[in-house]
């Protein structure tokens, strides 16, 4: 089984697209048990998982309840879920067809962890570019967005999402996997929202990642790198 763990907080607009994406794009939707990590949402996201869960028989789905913060969130859906794999994704990525298989047969072939590669919602030739690269294996090259898969065993042995660090959880994971040489990228496009780019500005915003990525690449602290982001992206 593939346990699927997505944080989600007022996705009202689009958690029921990405949960009838889910269903619809999988090899074998009897197989999959999906966790919605719900932390702390004012909006519809709560009742409309709720009335999923109870109209798809097909699907398992289900939602727990989680202090905000998507290590924690991620941290807190692992907990719970009950796969031999566990695949965590954003509530605005959108994995491909048979995106289920693809996992499976990836670590039936001694690929315990990985992602797909990943290309944005968005004609903006700077994000296609960015897209473009997300098919090498460079550890630069990986983020949250293209999703993370890992084997319960690996994910366990590298002790899992830190829930004590506010930012950059996705890629502290990543940096531990490929310090062990355990990453691999799937040849296969998973889609993702471009909605924050344009909303911050595409260059504005890339540069903000560059800057934080560049920042610890040269010691920053989590702290340092937290009290960045507030001032200049939240």
């Amino acid at each position: 089984m593939i346990s699927i763990i997505i944080p989600v907080l007022n996705e009202e607009s689009s958690i029921i697209k990405l949960l009838d994406h889910l269903c619809g794009y999988a090899n074998n939707a009897s197989l999959l048990e999906v966790i919605i990590v719900d932390g702390g949402s004012d909006d519809e996201t709560v009742k409309l998982v709720n009335d999923f869960a109870s109209a798809h028989q097909d699907m398992s789905v289900r939602l727990i309840n989680s202090q905000k913060g998507r290590g924690k969130q991620l941290h807190n859906g692992s907990k719970v879920a009950t796969g031999e794999i566990l695949y965590f994704l954003h509530a605005d990525s959108y994995p491909p067809k048979d995106y289920d298989l693809l996992i499976i047969n990836a670590v039936k072939n001694q690929h315990a962890a990985g992602c797909f590669r990943m290309k944005f919602k968005s004609s903006h030739p700077w994000l296609i570019i960015i897209g473009w690269f997300t098919r090498f294996s460079w550890k630069a090259s990986r983020g949250g967005d293209q999703s993370q898969y890992i084997t319960r065993e690996l994910y366990d042995k590298i002790g899992g999402y830190k829930t004590n660090i506010p930012i950059y959880e996705d890629y502290d994971l990543i940096t531990r996997l490929y310090e062990i040489d355990q990453y691999y990228v799937i040849p296969k496009w998973l889609k993702t929202s471009a909605r924050r780019y344009h909303e911050k500005g595409v260059l504005k915003l890339q540069w903000f990642y560059l800057t934080i990525y560049w920042r610890k690449y040269r010691g920053a602290t989590i702290d340092e790198l937290y009290k960045y982001y507030l001032s200049k992206c939240d």
